[in-house]
């Protein structure tokens, strides 16, 4: 795992980053979080379709198309021989003097890339966890997938403190979505969760699960719903990149139906396991 992608150069991991990179002054900048299973990127395309949105919201020109990104980063996995784990890449502004406006056209975006070796939470996708409530007090467009995690994570120590997977953020009494991950409930055999607006980030396993549930016969409905919703659920479950699809038996002191993994959730693991089987057959083909 020592090599990194350094805007276009595969390179040993060192201190490459410049102090007056808009990344560490601003959190200018945005970043994608891609899953490695068996070697291969799983949703890639999806994943550079989302950092082009993201850039295009906070007006940041690409250094490069998207293409050729997606490249460097398949070579970065080649380069690092990862079999199973992530990628983490980002996408700053540049380097420029400290002024909070824009630097003077010209200025280059720089991108930074690195993979991380982790195993499957198999266990934990299985037999699920817990998790806490926390208010969401991030900025109102959660819908850009920027550097700016601060909230985040104070809300994933609170999980942390307390021996959660997750910490599930509500606005009000209206559940968003959780400080790393998207939030489902399932009530009376249907899929309940937050619709993809300003409020939350569009997860791509997320996009995934709708799909697969479709697929499955499982009415899907994107509307708001309240916390006392979420504690009276049959079932709850959140999804994120390679932590996949991850039963929640428990939210603060409330148990979530009868306290085991429910069935819809695991018929729908059960799909999107299948999915990734297919995905890196496919790629290795």
């Amino acid at each position: 795992m020592g090599k990194m992608l350094y805007n276009d150069q595969i390179m040993e991991r060192e201190s490459v980053m410049d102090i007056e990179d808009r990344a560490y002054q601003f959190g200018d900048g945005v970043y994608e979080v891609i899953g490695v299973y068996d070697g291969t990127p799983l949703m890639m395309d999806e994943h550079m379709e989302r950092l082009e949105r993201s850039a295009r919201e906070l007006r940041l020109d690409l250094p490069a198309p998207v293409k050729d990104i997606k490249a460097n980063l398949e070579k970065l996995v080649e380069a690092n021989e990862l079999e199973e784990g992530i990628i983490y890449m980002q996408i700053s502004r540049g380097i420029a003097s400290r002024e909070h406006a824009f630097p003077e056209p010209g200025t280059q975006a720089v991108t930074v890339a690195y993979t991380r070796e982790e195993t499957r939470q198999s266990d934990l996708e299985d037999n699920g966890g817990t998790a806490v409530l926390a208010e969401d007090i991030r900025w109102l467009r959660c819908d850009i997938k920027t550097l700016n995690l601060l909230p985040n994570v104070m809300a994933k120590q609170k999980a942390v403190e307390n021996d959660a997977v997750e910490a599930i953020l509500h606005r009000g009494n209206t559940v968003t979505e959780a400080s790393a991950s998207n939030v489902f409930i399932v009530k009376d055999g249907e899929l309940y969760t937050h619709p993809a607006d300003n409020y939350i980030l569009n997860g791509i396993t997320r996009r995934k699960i709708i799909q697969l549930s479709g697929e499955l016969g499982i009415k899907v409905n994107e509307q708001t719903y309240t916390v006392d919703d979420l504690l009276n659920a049959d079932e709850v479950f959140i999804s994120a990149t390679k932590q996949d699809i991850v039963p929640i038996l428990k939210v603060d002191d409330q148990t979530i139906g009868d306290g085991r993994a429910g069935k819809i959730t695991h018929k729908i693991l059960q799909a999107f396991r299948s999915l990734y089987q297919k995905e890196t057959h496919h790629h290795k083909a």
